[in-house]
């Protein structure tokens, strides 16, 4: 063991769904054995991790009777217990069955919402009975290939209108619970509607009750979209709405590929260490850091753990590596704030008539300023020399 090995202060997750996928593809059927959700929960606790999030059909089959639901929930709990494992975060499967074809909140169909409503509800019962604090929403199917199947605005009003009713739910119930909305591109519809993190933001805006309500934006998700994730992830830190996060890697231009955290790209993986992290000064997230991750389908079980380890022992590797470079005096240098006594507080503050007509009267060199390097190539090649463990 060594100091990046996990432990459960770490606060890493897994759901499921990831370390139980099958290796089952569009193209090829499954290649390890469907694993009971409580081996699970014993398998990542000696892994070191802290928790174990599930979507609702994860844990309890499609269609289960309330007695059978009960005794798996049960057996569940007393995994969970025996283990010293949490559930940060629950889910709800709206995607997989057939009813959901053409979307759940936004299906033209006044049945199909109906019973989104009712299985989400059921959902967050058992997600708070297991003890989650973060409800996350990703609309898989909400979106469309024929696209004048429906008006757009229909789509986006239909949302608005069951994130509403969801949140009315959880404060009628007393629930302390917070959801968090996770944005995708497209797959597995031609394209999904709220496609990235800034349009979420943006849509939390309208709620009724948007204190309730956050992101949980995931890696690969932005990268398809050829997105830079640390700044999404950045927009949503500053906006106080990082409620969750799903940690993998991409490719850009592929499909959803989930592969293992930091297998690709490693430069913007260690920028978003840093910013997770706080080492470049800002406030660090504290919330759940989960692995929305699978091991290659080439892998038989002991794959599958050397897979999720692998995720959390990067992690921490980029941590270490994001503390050493905002430590760096070269890069403190580079990077530091440039102060002047008599702009700041001009453009601190907010509006003011006397900054407004200081500002119009001050004199630039815009020939001298536009001429001053600003060693951007020194500092990205110290990133990637501690990237590469030449310095330290």
């Amino acid at each position: 063991m060594d100091s990046f090995d996990p432990t459960p202060a770490d606060r890493f997750s897994f759901g499921l769904w990831t370390v139980g996928n099958p290796g089952r593809d569009p193209f090829g059927l499954p290649v390890r054995a469907v694993q009971d959700p409580t081996r699970i929960v014993a398998k990542l606790a000696e892994c070191g991790a802290h928790g174990v999030n599930l979507h609702d059909e994860d844990l309890v089959p499609f269609g289960s009777s309330a007695a059978e639901r009960d005794r798996i929930v049960a057996d569940f709990k007393k995994a969970l217990s025996d283990h010293g494992m949490v559930v940060p975060m629950a889910t709800t499967n709206l995607f997989t069955q057939p009813i959901f074809k053409d979307g759940a909140f936004t299906s033209n169909d006044p049945r199909v919402r109906a019973f989104a409503l009712q299985k989400t509800m059921r959902s967050i019962d058992l997600g708070v009975e297991l003890g989650a604090k973060v409800y996350v929403f990703w609309g898989g199917r909400e979106g469309s290939e024929a696209d004048a199947c429906r008006n757009p605005m229909d789509a986006g009003k239909r949302m608005r209108e069951a994130m509403d009713f969801l949140c009315g739910y959880v404060k009628d119930s007393g629930y302390d619970l917070r959801f968090a909305l996770e944005a995708k591109p497209n797959e597995p519809r031609g394209d999904i509607y709220l496609a990235t993190t800034g349009h979420m933001l943006h849509f939390i805006s309208t709620l009724e009750n948007e204190e309730m309500v956050g992101v949980n934006p995931e890696v690969a998700h932005e990268t398809m979209a050829g997105l830079s994730f640390a700044h999404a992830v950045a927009q949503s830190m500053e906006a106080g709405k990082l409620f969750h996060i799903d940690l993998n890697g991409q490719r850009i231009g592929r499909y959803d590929q989930d592969l293992r955290f930091g297998s690709e790209d490693l430069k913007q993986a260690l920028l978003l260490v840093r910013l997770l992290e706080g080492t470049a000064g800002n406030a660090p997230y504290t919330g759940p850091l989960h692995f929305d991750a699978h091991a290659y389908r080439t892998e038989d079980d002991a794959g599958v753990w050397d897979f999720a380890r692998g995720c959390m022992r990067t992690y921490k590797i980029l941590k270490a590596k994001a503390e050493a470079f905002d430590a760096d005096p070269e890069v403190r240098d580079i990077i530091a704030t440039r102060t002047d006594a008599g702009l700041d507080p001009l453009l601190s503050g907010g509006y003011a008539s006397d900054k407004a007509a200081a500002l119009k009267e001050a004199s630039f060199d815009c020939d001298a300023i536009a001429a001053e390097g600003l060693r951007y190539e020194r500092l990205d090649q110290l990133l990637v020399e501690h990237l590469m463990g030449v310095r330290s």
